[in-house]
């Protein structure tokens, strides 16, 4: 008996009242290069009050692990496996090894291919960036709608400073003088909704944003309300942030501010002109982050419409921290007004030191300030008591939890080849406010830059002094003490347990991959 008919025979038992499929929808929201601390419910200044309230009534993440990058996110994020096991270990070109080609392989399967597979719509809005070839692109894995930005993200408004296609649906569509891409992702959101309306069939919509990433651009009516709201400075609101989210318990008592690294510049000692400049570009910051903010409101709108919104399984994250890359003009005449299509910009390091409060470090690295994401999810059906959860949590979670929910089970081959079993876990347990604890050791790798966390543990090392440090994650997640002579069997085990995951998986040292 094939593997569909299987599915197929399962999901049959699900369906009730006149023939309609009441498993619940699912919607997966993912912004990029957003740090931990930038939304309001986590005391930033920045106005995102539907994630807020979609916090508020959910549950609310705060040991919730990421990759580290965009690619390899979205591939750990869709397949249920770590990134270099689907193929995606670095970004998007092919380095000739197999967990280096830069596109989803053959050994994985997607949420939205075992979700279509047991009945489901399925529906991307955004940002695909796992494989810029049509013969990768969203409708060669899972997806039956999609309309996005499939070589990866950094534009906004057209003409793009980069080459990049919009595609609706397979086909290459040009936009217009009106275009911004996150009115265009959040508007074809809500159409794929509306159009899933028509079918008595739950529904998978994946939104992935190209905002907050760099260039800073922004319509000017959306950001001059925030025009001096960061004049405080980088050190002033990291405190304040700070302090925000332990009054409301997204950080426990033991979380400490890390230390600004030396690179952070010092408010005080900037000219005044500097100081207009960096709030400038926080104000735009602001902006891309609200006006990413108003489609999760619309779409809560259109569901409530639909009368599906206690119905639908909401998760809302980040692909990784905020970034430390100090873009000043990477591409030809692109030194016009900030905040334009004539600028290519980043919001700058210091900022990036904000919006990863408390944690050190940034996106590409695997210190907490790289790799920790704020995972909201909301969940009326399921949810009953809303508040913080503090177990450890992975992005390769979010499949079999997906599948739990949506009473499919993950098949041992799809389309006539075998797949890898799943590495994450599903999170069901902990949405029911049941206990659950990781067992496993979860592990980090990106262009060098490795970790391990077991438990209350975790060894990091950074490229390319490829130093291990070990770090006690219950007392000092501003990883600021390093244990490792005080603990040498922990730390010896852990790195040995590193070693042995590096060759199951494929991970290929850095070196060896430059060289190349």
């Amino acid at each position: 008996m094939s593997l569909l008919l299987i599915i197929a025979m399962f999901t049959s038992c699900e369906r009730m009242e006149e023939g309609k499929d009441n498993r619940p929808n699912i919607i997966l929201i993912m912004a990029d290069d957003m740090g931990f601390s930038d939304l309001g419910f986590f005391g930033s200044q920045i106005q995102t009050p539907n994630l807020d309230r979609l916090a508020e009534n959910g549950l609310v993440f705060n040991q919730f692990y990421n990759t580290s990058r965009c690619c390899p996110s979205r591939a750990a994020l869709l397949s249920g496996l770590y990134q270099h096991q689907a193929g995606v270990g670095g970004m998007t070109h092919d380095q000739g090894y197999p967990g280096y080609r830069g596109f989803l392989n053959d050994q994985c399967v997607t949420i939205a291919e075992v979700l279509k597979a047991s009945g489901y719509q399925t529906m991307m809005s955004g940002k695909w960036h796992l494989g810029s070839r049509p013969e990768n692109w969203p409708s060669k894995r899972g997806f039956d709608k999609f309309y996005g930005i499939p070589e990866g993200g950094g534009v906004y408004f057209y003409p793009f400073a980069k080459k990049r296609n919009v595609v609706l649906n397979d086909q290459i569509v040009q936009p217009d003088a009106s275009f911004y891409s996150t009115y265009a992702f959040n508007h074809y959101a809500v159409e794929f909704l509306k159009e899933a309306q028509k079918e008595n069939k739950p529904f998978f919509l994946y939104l992935p944003h190209i905002a907050p990433h760099f260039p800073v651009q922004a319509p000017k009516h959306e950001y001059k309300k925030y025009l001096g709201k960061f004049r405080q400075g980088f050190q002033f609101l990291r405190q304040h942030r700070y302090d925000e989210m332990k009054k409301r318990g997204i950080l426990s008592g033991s979380v400490a501010l890390s230390t600004a690294d030396e690179q952070v510049l010092d408010w005080d000692r900037l000219s005044e002109s500097e100081k207009d400049t960096f709030d400038l570009k926080m104000a735009i910051y602001a902006a891309q982050m609200e006006i990413m903010d108003r489609g999760v409101g619309q779409i809560v709108q259109q569901l409530k419409q639909m009368e599906q919104f206690d119905n639908t399984i909401i998760f809302f994250l980040s692909d990784n921290g905020g970034t430390h890359e100090n873009i000043t003009a990477r591409y030809a005449n692109m030194n016009g007004e900030l905040g334009t299509v004539n600028s290519y910009r980043s919001y700058s390091r210091s900022w990036a030191n904000v919006s990863n409060t408390p944690f050190r470090m940034y996106k590409h690295w695997v210190h907490e300030g790289g790799i920790s994401s704020p995972l909201i999810l909301h969940y009326p059906r399921l949810v009953k008591k809303h508040g913080v959860v503090s177990a450890v949590a992975h992005i390769m979670d979010i499949m079999p939890t997906c599948l739990e929910l949506a009473k499919t089970p993950y098949p041992e081959s799809y389309g006539g080849r075998d797949i890898l079993s799943l590495e994450g876990k599903s999170l069901v347990s902990l949405i029911k406010g049941q206990s659950w604890q990781r067992r496993e050791t979860l592990f980090w790798e990106h262009e060098g830059n490795r970790a391990a966390r077991r438990g209350k543990w975790k060894i990091v090392s950074a490229y390319p002094k490829n130093k291990w440090r070990l770090y006690d994650m219950e007392q000092d997640r501003a990883e600021s003490s390093d244990l490792g002579d005080q603990n040498q069997q922990v730390k010896d085990e852990l790195i040995a347990e590193y070693k042995a995951w590096s060759i199951r998986v494929g991970v290929i040292p850095r070196d060896q991959l430059v060289k190349k």
